[in-house]
């Protein structure tokens, strides 16, 4: 299997985690978007959006890194994706939310404002967008908190792909100015998640970052 990403991007970063994690061989090809790479004619053969990242296994091409991790997930047997009907539907129901609501409201607003613009020199954040980020992130967050004071992990009290999918972008917390410190139950699990050495295993460079 190759992947195809862009190694700074939490979709990228979450989906080599995951593989490194479960022990699932997966070459990696940098698509470089700083430089347009995901718009040249190879790239959108694999995948016609023009988005990172992509999958490619022999003739099967895929994309959307939900559908991915699930794919990956599924190459081996494994507690992380367990052949069980309903944790796999809590799992997915975690990261629909993620991508629903974590991701799209909160760090693609946050993130494309307060560090994509600067890396890309694309001028100054628009303090509005933040505004709005911040704000979902305060409501999203705090209902975290509350799931997590229940139990260890997101879906009961055993480590899932969920987990991975919704603490990736929380490594930029730095970055997004978006505090950590206020939700105790979501920094206690968060630091469960990113000590797992596959994280720094496949840890972008933050000079690239």
């Amino acid at each position: 299997m190759k992947l195809y990403g862009f190694p700074p991007s939490p979709n990228t970063w979450q989906i080599r985690a995951l593989a490194d994690y479960l022990g699932v061989p997966l070459e990696f090809d940098l698509v470089d978007l700083t430089k347009g790479g995901s718009r040249t004619p190879a790239f959108l053969a694999i995948n016609p959006t023009g988005r990172t990242p992509a999958l490619v296994d022999g003739d099967f091409k895929l994309w959307e890194t939900l559908a991915i991790m699930q794919y990956v997930a599924s190459k081996k047997p494994n507690a992380l994706w367990p052949n069980d009907a309903r944790i796999r539907a809590d799992i997915t129901r975690w990261q629909s939310w993620n991508l629903a609501h974590w991701n799209r409201d909160v760090w693609s607003a946050v993130l494309s404002e307060r560090l994509v613009k600067k890396i890309l020199n694309l001028g100054p954040p628009d303090e509005a967008v933040i505004a709005k980020g911040v704000a979902a992130y305060e409501k999203e967050a705090a209902m975290l908190d509350a799931h997590l004071a229940k139990q260890k992990y997101l879906v009961g009290n055993t480590l899932t792909i969920a987990d991975f999918a919704v603490a990736a972008p929380l490594f930029y917390a730095k970055e997004a100015e978006l505090p950590i410190e206020p939700y105790p139950h979501m920094r206690g699990w968060f630091e469960r998640i990113a000590a797992l050495p596959c994280w720094g295993v496949t840890a972008p460079q933050r000079a690239a970052a």
